[in-house]
């Protein structure tokens, strides 16, 4: 999508309708394969060996006693065969189920979440950055509860082969972990999980141009129709041209032309931690409280209160967490109020000997550079990726920088620079992007400045208007040979003063 640095005018607008660009949504782009094998990626995490901020309810092995059950509006069995794959899907954007349980099942666990992706006659080894996100309710209208991002470390990226194949991450919190992910009823009964493609291998441009379906590997339907169109879900990005909407909307709430044909090949297993059991009140670690079995209450590391208690304002007391009061580098364990009067960072649940309230350690940035003592908010103020409390540059190794890669035709490829050597290219330098402005071809920021004076505006499109259609026109801004709609996008591109 191009990028304006002030509001277009009326004419500009209706040089783009005339053109027929807002018309186009390069989302319209299903392929069908047929997939001779279909590999499992299975991704076991622990958050809380990876020092991140999760569901701190405590793990059970019996689980409250309830069996798992797996939810899914596909009939695929997950194996090799048709399917067809969304290949208009846009790096950011996410794929989401959502189902319904009893009221008397929450909290429910999340045990396991698996989505299948695959490529169609790719040319090259794609690496797809990826998430997954739990939500309590549906994902437009509900509460986040959950989120995992790929890092290449901890959580592998998607990385495909060449050709037509098909894999499913698989992803669970490990069974031991502290850290689970429960999500509790928010008054809908509804689960939702999703996943989001984070970094496309070769990206595109929302409803300009798709992601090249040769060089990507993207989420799939199945073949058999579309049987539960309110139960699943897709994030759209926004974009100039784009007719399909944007945000969270349902396969009901799609256009019947941007909807897909059938079910996304998802499914989920949860358990649910009340199978019967006598409830009453229990508070939380937060001092909040809910109705729950003494079997679910001490799972969360509440204090039940007895069979059939009720829940009161005053009945759970005041919850005392870790303090961590960055004035003195210290850590006190204090009730909230008396934490947020000193200036302190208040943590729920948490106690100062379960927590490290001020990590140092080394930092791996974009180039391949390590930072020594960094903290983690540093450490990403910069791009970088924290390797842990207490680690030091010494003894990490640092993954070897990518930069931008480009052939002699002027296609972009981010890659290391051995590789591009390696491959005859020429290398941007480490942490550079095919996205920066001056991958292959330096970007002139005054490219549509036609009439040369100092300002990119209404002048330079009417510029382009008086040789619409012409070869070699003055309003040729690209200099393929013709006046076209390309030369009005270029102009739109580097609006404003030089």
């Amino acid at each position: 999508m191009f990028q304006s640095r002030k509001r277009m005018p009326w004419i500009v607008m209706a040089v783009l309708a005339c053109t027929g660009l807002g018309h186009a949504d390069t989302r319209l782009e299903p392929i069908e394969a047929q997939l001779q094998q279909v590999d499992v990626l299975r991704v076991v995490h622990r958050p809380s060996q990876a020092g991140i901020q999760g569901s701190t309810h405590k793990a059970q092995a019996s689980r409250g006693g309830c069996p798992s059950e797996l939810f899914a509006h596909t009939d695929s069995n997950f194996g090799p065969g048709e399917y067809v794959l969304q290949a208009g899907f846009e790096e950011g954007e996410s794929a989401g189920i959502s189902f319904t349980l009893p009221a008397a099942a929450f909290p429910v666990r999340l045990d396991v979440a698996e989505i299948l992706f695959a490529t169609s006659a790719a040319i090259v080894s794609t690496t797809t950055e990826w998430s997954i996100l739990v939500y309590s309710g549906t994902p437009a209208s509900g509460s986040l509860v959950a989120e995992y991002s790929s890092d290449g470390v901890l959580l592998p990226h998607l990385e495909m082969p060449p050709g037509t194949t098909g894999t499913i991450i698989q992803f669970s919190i490990a069974p031991d972990d502290p850290q689970q992910i429960f999500i509790d009823d928010d008054g809908t009964q509804t689960v939702t999980v999703a996943f989001r493609i984070d970094s496309h291998h070769t990206p595109g441009n929302p409803c300009i141009s798709a992601p090249p379906s040769n060089q990507n590997a993207f989420p799939s339907t199945d073949v058999s129709g579309l049987d539960v169109p309110a139960g699943n879900w897709l994030d759209l990005v926004p974009g100039a041209f784009c007719i399909c909407g944007e945000g969270w909307l349902n396969f009901q709430q799609l256009p019947s032309i941007c909807r897909p044909s059938g079910d996304w090949v998802m499914r989920a297993s949860v358990t649910p931690f009340d199978c019967g059991a006598a409830l009453g009140a229990c508070c939380k670690l937060d001092g909040s409280c809910i109705d729950a079995t003494a079997a679910q209450c001490a799972t969360i590391d509440g204090t039940y209160q007895g069979d059939g208690s009720i829940c009161d304002v005053d009945l759970c007391p005041e919850p005392t967490g870790a303090c961590c009061v960055q004035s003195t580098q210290t850590c006190v364990d204090s009730e909230e109020a008396t934490c947020e009067a000193f200036g302190g960072t208040w943590l729920v649940g948490q106690l100062c000997d379960e927590i490290n309230c001020f990590p140092v350690g080394a930092c791996c940035l974009l180039d391949g550079t390590c930072v020594p003592d960094a903290t983690p908010e540093s450490c990403a103020a910069f791009e970088g990726l924290f390797q842990g409390d207490g680690t030091s540059c010494a003894t990490v190794e640092c993954p070897e920088p990518e930069g931008w890669c480009c052939t002699d035709s002027g296609d972009c490829f981010n890659l290391t620079e051995a590789t591009c050597n390696a491959f005859g290219g020429a290398w941007g330098g480490g942490g550079s992007t095919c996205d920066d402005a001056d991958a292959c071809n330096p970007v002139d920021d005054c490219e549509g400045d036609l009439n040369q004076d100092g300002s990119v505006n209404v002048d330079d499109i009417l510029e382009v208007l008086s040789s619409y259609g012409q070869s070699n026109g003055q309003g040729d801004v690209d200099g393929d040979g013709d006046c076209d709609v390309n030369d009005v996008l270029a102009i739109i591109n580097s609006w404003g003063d030089c």
